[in-house]
């Protein structure tokens, strides 16, 4: 059983459900995830459509449909008792389905793990009584997890075999109309819908401005899969490219990126795109969870790295002009390009060799087996 809540954790899910399916012909997968998911061969109990939010008090107007997904989850997972039962990210929800796990007595895999070295410690409390082991995708997490005595492995991040390029940028700019010559520079403005409304007016508003200091500059909107057509009416009426389902193509052929704070600066850094991350929730959320954090920077690359490679602007700093300022910079300082690209570099390096989906199946397979001969020494 897996589950995952959002389409970065669907993305791995789909790759992990084919390499159990490759490892193990005919293995039965169900749970809760995505299109990538289902298309692997898993059979959706539940779809995260609706529940993926960002945000202390996003969160809490979709509590009663969680709940309901949650209980589906627990009775799917009592009536077919699967052999282990693998949370990939989402803890919020995931740390409470994985208690019930615990509870009717499957073993548990928690994949690409909670940032807790980051982000509310103590709940490495629940880690100790529900995991079995833990696969992390990030190699200093390693430490914190031996730390409190729970199996753990490094696989790798799961993007590094995911970053595939179908269009070199020469057929890229081809395709959809670009000029090869002139800069081009990718927006990522994330793949939920409260996402979108907070950050898309602002990077909407960067365009102009990037245009008037960078002559002949192309913008092209990676725009992630499934999400609805509100708002796109507003990139179409500044001539920027609309793209959809190959960000690998779209951040390949970039110079820059101008991106929202996750898994995308994660697929920037792999291609070693120099980048500007931007973010912001509601202003109670971002109160709230501040309180709650350990480092002093958001990025995925600034947190591997160890320090600021990238610039964030974040909440109250996430402004077109302070956004146009940092991506005009690295568009015309050639300098400063580069040092970020040998920095990114850096970042890439340390997120492991190709092959993640193939290590952690193999991992999950073996709790799996272990649970099996377990059950059967005791049917014995």
């Amino acid at each position: 059983m897996i589950s995952c809540g959002e389409p970065s954790g669907d993305l791995y899910a789909g790759a992990l459900v084919s390499e159990l399916t490759a490892r193990v012909p005919g293995v039965g997968v169900f749970g809760f995830g995505g299109e990538r998911m289902e298309a692997a061969g898993a059979t959706l109990v539940g779809s995260f459509a609706g529940l993926s939010v960002t945000g202390l008090t996003e969160v809490i107007r979709i509590i009663p449909r969680s709940y309901a997904m949650y209980r589906r989850l627990v009775a799917a997972a009592r009536a077919r008792r699967p052999d282990v039962f693998v949370a990939i990210d989402f803890s919020g929800f995931n740390f409470h389905l994985m208690a019930a796990m615990r509870r009717l007595g499957v073993p548990v895999v928690y994949y690409v793990c909670p940032q807790l070295w980051a982000w509310r410690p103590r709940r490495m409390a629940t880690m100790q009584r529900c995991v079995d082991m833990a696969l992390v995708i990030l190699p200093f997490e390693v430490p914190w997890y031996e730390r409190a005595g729970i199996p753990v492995q490094f696989v790798g991040h799961p993007l590094v075999e995911l970053a595939r390029v179908r269009q070199p940028r020469p057929e890229f700019v081809r395709a959809h109309g670009l000029v090869e010559q002139a800069p081009i520079v990718a927006l990522l403005p994330g793949s939920r819908v409260n996402e979108l409304r907070r950050i898309t007016p602002d990077l909407v508003a960067t365009v102009p401005l990037i245009r008037s200091r960078v002559p002949g500059v192309q913008f092209v909107v990676a725009r992630a899969p499934g999400l609805p057509e509100e708002g796109l009416a507003r990139w179409r009426s500044l001539a920027v490219t609309i793209v959809e389902g190959c960000t690998d193509d779209v951040l390949a052929a970039s110079d820059v990126v101008i991106t929202a704070s996750g898994t995308a600066t994660v697929q920037a850094a792999i291609h070693e795109r120099p980048m500007v991350v931007v973010y912001r929730v509601s202003p109670l959320s971002y109160r709230l969870g501040r309180r709650f954090l350990k480092v002093d920077t958001f990025a995925m690359p600034n947190l591997v790295a160890g320090r600021r490679v990238v610039t964030e602007l974040i909440q109250e700093a996430f402004t077109p002009e302070r956004v146009a300022d940092d991506a005009a910079s690295l568009l015309t300082d050639p300098a400063r390009h580069v040092a970020m690209c040998e920095a990114l570099r850096g970042v890439r390096a340390q997120l492991g060799s190709p092959g993640a989906s193939g290590r952690a199946a193999a991992a999950i397979l073996d709790v799996a087996a272990r649970r099996r001969d377990m059950t059967g020494k005791q049917a014995g």
